[in-house]
């Protein structure tokens, strides 16, 4: 039986800031940003946003009637939740209509989060080959005002329908997993930033490519030129490219000038959002799919998962036949025109804007928010949600 991804949604705040402008108010050299990184936009959230309505305005438009009644798990994997105790995943059912007889679940390890979901999800579908499961990847990076790794901010959510029989991606049994006690990035639960020491991050990312690459490898019997592409976790978009370069030599000259070339293509809509932490494999997959148009029915592709702390998987999919026909090629192109630029005055005045802590009661204006589920506000320490459309 197939298990795999049958449909993928994206959703990222309707503002945005230019990498160009904030590069120029910081006193940094442009290029650093835009080619030393390789980001160009960066999402800013309002208010009115949170990892919650992320995901749920992602998955609200891939799903229909059937998905809702057929979706009896929920699995959110995020690291900036925003209960210590509730799973964001309990307020998307409900904003979302979801059957009410479903396990729901919010699960956490770094980036690494909804990857976990996944690989659960394949586990119940195998049990359950009539279920659909909802994995949902969504966060809003943080690291503070004019810090080495502001640049490297960003929010956005990815809802990925995972089933028996999918139409998207074909999930492959294969996949090598490897764990070690690094403090390459936390984020304390006193704190609403993280804290990252970047030169072990980008160390570690790379060590941990290679351990699972050479595993798999092992494990599959499969090499560098069985693969039409393969898709990085991208906290920022050059990052990916320095773990693929590792291991460029093994494969031809055509696999080189493939993979280095889908590669780009992947980081298309990354470079544009920032990084969205659980989600920011999936964007990397969901860019190759819907921007490269001769992207091959049947095509492997490797996904590069990675977590600090740290957790890292390598593990494939093929792409299955008519796989173009169930993307959202148009409302993603519709999202990304309609955004809206900030100043950077504004993006810094955004980002200081918070939620009480007091238990006291707030109203927030939506009205400027066009997203079809927003925050409208706290009361006695709940936050209240609005779903425009249902």
């Amino acid at each position: 039986m197939k298990i795999g991804i049958d449909k993928i949604g994206f959703y990222a705040p309707h503002l945005f800031v230019d990498m160009n402008k904030l590069a120029v108010s910081r006193n940094v050299e442009p290029e650093k940003f835009t080619i030393g990184i390789g980001q160009e936009k960066m999402s800013i959230p309002p208010i009115t946003q949170d990892p919650v309505t992320l995901a749920a305005n992602a998955a609200l438009e891939v799903l229909d009637e059937k998905d809702k009644e057929a979706i009896d798990f929920v699995i959110f994997g995020t690291e900036s939740g925003i209960d210590s105790s509730k799973s964001a995943g309990v307020y998307v059912h409900d904003l979302l209509g979801l059957n009410p007889y479903a396990r729901v679940i919010e699960v956490k390890q770094a980036c690494y989060g909804a990857t976990a979901g996944i690989q659960m999800a394949k586990g119940h579908i195998a049990l359950n080959p009539k279920s659909k499961v909802l994995v949902l990847g969504s966060d809003i990076a943080r690291y503070g005002l004019d810090t080495p790794g502001e640049a490297t901010q960003g929010a956005g959510a990815v809802a990925l329908v995972i089933s028996a029989d999918p139409n998207i991606m074909a999930l492959e049994d294969q996949s090598v997993y490897f764990t070690s006690d690094i403090m390459d990035f936390w984020r304390p639960v006193y704190s609403d930033k993280a804290f990252v020491d970047g030169k072990l991050s980008n160390e570690q990312y790379i060590s941990f490519f290679s351990k699972v690459w050479e595993q798999y490898k092992t494990k599959s019997g499969l090499e560098l030129n069985d693969f039409e592409a393969i898709c990085f976790h991208l906290p920022y978009t050059k990052m990916g490219l320095k773990a693929l370069k590792t291991v460029l030599d093994e494969g031809s000259e055509d696999a080189k000038e493939r993979l280095v070339a889908n590669y780009k293509i992947s980081t298309g809509y990354n470079r544009n959002v920032g990084n969205i932490y659980t989600g920011s494999l999936y964007l990397s997959l969901l860019s190759l799919i819907e921007q490269k148009d001769d992207l091959a029915e049947r095509s492997r592709i490797g996904l590069f998962s990675y977590g600090s702390g740290a957790v890292g998987e390598f593990f494939t999919g093929i792409l299955q036949p008519n796989y173009r026909e169930h993307l959202y090629v148009g409302k993603h192109n519709n999202l990304f025109s309609a955004r809206k630029e900030v100043t950077v005055p504004e993006y810094e005045e955004i980002f200081q804007q918070t939620l009480p802590t007091d238990g006291s009661t707030v109203n927030l204006d939506i009205n400027n928010d066009p997203a079809s589920i927003c925050l409208s506000g706290m009361d006695d320490n709940k936050r209240q949600y609005v779903n425009k459309v249902k």
